[in-house]
């Protein structure tokens, strides 16, 4: 949907570049160039993510950098991409499982809602959403067992066995782990925490893609304006057009994922917490059965009180908002270099 919005006090219009659609891309370019892309973003944040893990498993409170510092130096630098082989391999079909999804559903909803008479910001919300939503639910099909076995080569040489309910098996890569948690634990050891990553992932996608759109909208309306370069040109109303170019376009949409992103971080943290220790931890009260809903948050408000559940809060938050100011940029940036028809880009 176009996100063009008009400034009538100033007498000025904003031409911001036609959103590209589902029909406008040729998918094969789309998914081996989205591939390529995202698992370079991937590789770039993922100590990030090692760093959010390690705190959320942890009995004790420490900071991001002293814990980043304690594992180069009594595990080297290789211990913050520990996993990454493994959560790599998962990356391309369930990034293909999660575009695939987002702009189907986006392009159906979008044009549903507007057929339906609600306005276009409306309209561009709600169909934002929706493909947030129904985005992470594909996606979670294959990143659960991804995350079960990463976070799992993650924690190891943390100390983790310290922990109550802490995994006693020491893995060799992520086959070794794959293995052993099967033969262990069989397909639902794989898939545990599948519904608290739906509830965590799903909402905090949606979350997202809609506040994406409205800080979008904020941001052009405030200072979008006056970043653009102003068209001598104006319209038959003797309106003021404003055409921003592509560094424009490319900060404002940075700005507004990262928005975004710290907000759907601040508000799902809890519950990423919660799936975490249950993919990570064993449990000793269910003999091979994993840890309770319940049993995992009893034990996080024992370590320390209801706040234990903001563990690795900071590295999440920047992790989200890094990762969607990059993912967005970087997303934007691959649906123009995969359209059918390049005139689009000129619009």
């Amino acid at each position: 949907m176009n996100l063009s919005a008009a400034e009538e006090e100033s007498a000025q219009e904003i031409h911001v570049p036609a959103d590209i659609d589902w029909q406008m891309l040729d998918k094969s370019k789309f998914f081996f160039l989205g591939a390529a892309l995202f698992s370079g973003v991937s590789a770039s944040l993922y100590p990030v993510v090692v760093l959010k893990t390690r705190q959320q498993v942890a009995q004790s409170q420490v900071s991001c950098i002293k814990t980043a510092f304690s594992m180069v130096k009594h595990e080297g630098f290789r211990a913050l991409y520990r996993g990454f082989g493994t959560s790599l391999t998962g990356t391309i079909p369930a990034r293909a499982l999660y575009m695939g999804a987002l702009e189907v559903t986006k392009s159906n909803v979008g044009t549903t809602t507007v057929r339906m008479g609600l306005p276009e910001p409306t309209a561009a919300t709600i169909a934002n959403a929706a493909a947030g939503l129904s985005a992470a639910i594909a996606a979670q099909l294959v990143w659960t067992p991804v995350d079960v076995v990463s976070q799992r080569l993650m924690v190891q040489g943390c100390g983790s066995s310290k922990l109550p309910n802490a995994s006693a098996c020491k893995y060799l890569n992520g086959i070794d782990a794959f293995r052993k948690i099967l033969r262990t634990d069989g397909p639902r050891g794989l898939y545990r925490g599948f519904g608290i990553s739906i509830l965590t992932y799903a909402p905090s996608n949606a979350v997202w893609w809609a506040s994406y759109s409205v800080a979008q909208r904020l941001v052009w309306g405030g200072v979008g304006c006056y970043l653009a370069k102003k068209d001598d040109e104006s319209n038959d109303n003797g309106v003021k057009a404003i055409r921003p170019d592509s560094k424009t376009v490319m900060a404002v949409q940075g700005v507004s994922a990262a928005m975004a992103g710290g907000v759907s971080a601040l508000i799902t943290m809890p519950l990423d917490t919660i799936k975490t220790r249950l993919q990570v931890l064993d449990g000793d009260e269910n003999g091979r059965r994993g840890p309770t809903i319940g049993q995992t948050v009893r034990n996080l408000v024992k370590e320390g009180g209801w706040m234990a559940c903001y563990k690795g809060l900071g590295p999440r938050w920047a992790s989200m908002s890094m990762s969607a100011t990059t993912m967005i940029t970087t997303y934007e940036f691959l649906k123009r270099l995969s359209t059918k028809n390049q005139e689009v880009l000129t619009r």
